[in-house]
């Protein structure tokens, strides 16, 4: 095997293998964001809005994380809860790299599927 295939299928698989490392370290740190899951963590979604050209200044590729209240929260609870979901995702520096490296240009907290908070 030449040196330059090695290299090409080296750089092939480490692409391939990040998406994955990226959403095992998403899922990790959102689990571990409330230790009594409330909200429980559900998933997390990729939006990339391709009727947004590329060099607007618009955001155009953005991470929802998704979480679910048993039952809807007081107003004051569920900003709080933003906010501590957000200050998770962010005191991860080596996420918001990686996202920021996939192209995110936001990420937004979603307790329904009526709204989202925006956290960057």
């Amino acid at each position: 095997m030449s040196i330059r295939l090695f290299a090409t299928l080296t750089i092939l698989l480490s692409t391939l293998a990040a998406p994955s490392a990226q959403a095992d370290n998403i899922d990790v740190v959102m689990n571990g964001v409330f230790p009594q899951q409330q909200p429980a963590y559900i998933g997390f979604d990729s939006v990339e809005r391709i009727d947004i050209p590329a060099t607007s200044r618009v955001d155009r590729k953005y991470l929802i994380v998704d979480f679910r209240f048993q039952s809807t929260p007081p107003q004051q609870q569920l900003l709080a809860s933003v906010h501590e979901i957000c200050m998770a995702l962010l005191r991860d520096r080596n996420l918001i790299q990686s996202l920021s490296d996939s192209g995110y240009d936001m990420v937004a907290v979603a307790f329904d599927k009526s709204s989202q908070y925006d956290c960057l």
